[in-house]
């Protein structure tokens, strides 16, 4: 059994371990692979993994001996999951293995724009606090979340993990969710409210976004939810870039309507120089990392094996085609 991995970098920089997959066969591991040499290096395989790298129709008709695609992510847009199928080919994913990770980073963006941790350690470090004549000072306001209103868009897992860790801070939480008749009646559904998007950002102190993107999904938050919000309100994208319209965002922030937007994704990954969001003021921007702690990324690595085994043994799992 050959199995290539075409851009195993990201998921395992050096401290994890492919044993696991190399038990399992032929097993070659690429760093990155350009798109101009993908059918080079996955001819021949059986199985291939994939992160960012695309496997459409036209890369898929070149590979005949391939029998899975292992997507070493939730999402499995780089896929064409209907060609695959055509040829079938079986399309696994990896669920559900950041949920804490990615319910933390939202909180580490919201809590560095409540209590300025890091304009703060700077502003000491340039001997603002040695030069006071207080025993503290601040220079921006700082803000408690407690009796807040927390809006939380989507209720999957991590929605719902972010809604626990909003309640322990003693956050009020607001849902929107296409289908809320599905949480109503849980433990979760029965601590939040639910109510229609425009609703959400008008009452929110803070929003997390944790929708899946779509056709409809896509610029979601525009300039006329943008100017919904209260200008003491928060956003927080953790989810997927294209849900946010950048432009509006950057302008709303500059302008002062909202107080701070934190974000780990943009709608180009890595960003172009000229995205004005790299400039805007109050505008948090982490590098696509809420998904990447090492525990995060050993549960991945743990799934994967366990869907390239399952598939070699007959019975695969998390098949998403």
């Amino acid at each position: 059994m050959k199995i290539v991995v075409l851009d195993g970098y990201a998921l395992n920089p050096g401290d994890l371990s492919w044993r696991g997959l190399e038990e399992l066969g032929d097993c070659a591991v690429y760093d990155r692979t350009p798109k101009e040499q993908v059918i080079e290096r996955a001819a021949g395989a059986q199985i291939v993994l994939t992160n960012k790298v695309l496997l459409g129709r036209e890369e898929l008709a070149q590979l005949p001996e391939l029998r899975c695609i292992g997507v070493l992510a939730t999402g499995y847009n780089v896929v064409d999951p209907q060609a695959a199928r055509e040829r079938n080919v079986a399309v696994t994913n990896v669920p559900a293995y950041s949920t804490a990770s990615v319910a933390q980073m939202v909180f580490a963006l919201l809590l560095e724009m409540t209590q300025q941790v890091g304009p703060h350690s700077a502003l000491v470090r340039e001997g603002r606090w040695t030069a006071s004549p207080d025993f503290c000072f601040w220079d921006r306001p700082l803000v408690e979340l407690d009796g807040l209103a927390l809006g939380i868009v989507g209720f999957g897992a991590i929605g719902r993990r972010v809604a626990a860790l909003g309640r322990a801070f003693g956050m009020r939480v607001l849902v929107h969710t296409a289908h809320p008749e599905k949480y109503r009646i849980t433990e979760e559904g029965r601590e939040a409210e639910f109510v229609g998007l425009d609703e959400l950002f008008r009452e929110s102190d803070a929003i997390s976004l944790h929708c899946p993107l779509t056709e409809k999904t896509k610029g979601m938050v525009d300039a006329r939810r943008l100017a919904l919000m209260k200008s003491s309100a928060f956003l927080i994208n953790t989810g997927r870039g294209p849900l946010v319209d950048e432009a509006a965002l950057a302008d709303a922030l500059n302008e002062g309507r909202i107080a701070g937007a934190g974000l780990d994704v943009l709608s180009a990954e890595p960003p172009p120089g000229a995205n004005l969001l790299l400039s805007a003021k109050n505008c948090f921007i982490t590098p696509h990392i809420a998904w990447a702690t090492r525990a995060a990324r050993q549960r991945l690595m743990d799934t994967a094996v366990a869907n390239v085994r399952a598939f070699i043994e007959g019975r695969p799992r998390n098949v998403v085609n």
